[in-house]
């Protein structure tokens, strides 16, 4: 089931199932499983107040299969932001929850450039992560990343950094990026401590706050996207990295920091 399948259904009804190739070890993908919440946070909120920051906490693995439900709550309606929780829920436990705001544009002084995208080389010259059945995650049959800082997971690369370029991949319907999008867009990368390791050992994201720059800009599905995570300080199994997502043109379009647990 393609990932626009997947949006279409949770704005039709909030219980979703999410198919086995959407799968990440024993969970279902995260940046699926926030996509899917969000979605239908958006749809309780006024169009003119877009979204401006998600903090998400993954409680539990959300199991393929097996039916999710999307709860939402409106917490307050101020005269420009909206504040909006989702709580995702399977088998009568909260499984992920969101805290959104969403906020309408108004009149400021301030106004600073966003950062510039890094020198990267193009996505032709990358070395793409490939899917291969039983080895990587099933999700990544449905998104594509090509390395161009830093190492692949499990290769013992000593960098701070790393990132490259990802769209999704397959049977993907063409249409402009959404806030949805850009969140499996951005927690498809898997933690840039994972390099780090020598052999494969689990790890995953705790929490994950993720900022949007609105409007968002004219980017498509079809297109690739710049990506950049620096690893800000790990110990104790515990890492925390921040991101940010810009579009193939130079323009920044997300912002991110996840703090993430690896069990080596």
């Amino acid at each position: 089931m393609r990932f626009c399948d997947l949006l279409d259904a949770v704005r039709q009804q909030p219980e979703v199932t999410i198919p086995a190739e959407w799968g990440q070890g024993r969970a279902s993908f995260g940046g699926l499983v926030a996509a899917l919440q969000f979605e239908a946070m958006r749809a309780r909120v006024p169009d003119e107040r877009p979204v401006r920051s998600l903090a998400i906490t993954f409680v539990g693995p959300v199991e393929p299969q097996i039916p999710v439900s999307f709860e939402v709550e409106v917490l307050r309606e101020g005269k420009a932001v909206s504040q909006v929780l989702g709580r995702a829920m399977q088998k009568g436990q909260v499984v992920t929850i969101i805290q959104g705001s969403f906020g309408a544009s108004r009149p400021s002084e301030v106004a600073v450039d966003a950062y510039p995208a890094p020198t990267m080389k193009h996505w032709d010259e990358c070395q793409e992560l490939p899917y291969i059945k039983g080895v990587t995650p099933e999700f990544m049959r449905h998104l594509a990343m090509r390395w161009s800082v830093g190492g692949m997971p499990f290769t013992g690369t000593q960098s701070r950094q790393m990132g490259g370029w990802v769209r999704l991949r397959g049977d993907v319907r063409e249409e402009p990026v959404n806030e949805a999008h850009l969140l499996a867009l951005v927690d498809a990368w898997p933690p840039a401590l994972l390099p780090y390791l020598k052999k494969p050992a689990p790890g995953s994201t705790l929490t994950w706050t993720i900022e949007f720059v609105q409007p968002l800009r004219n980017v498509s599905t079809l297109d690739w996207c710049q990506y950049l995570a620096d690893i800000e300080y790990a110990a104790d199994g515990y890492g925390h990295v921040a991101a940010k997502l810009w579009s193939a043109e130079g323009e920044l379009i997300a912002m991110s920091r996840q703090t993430v647990t690896i069990f080596a």
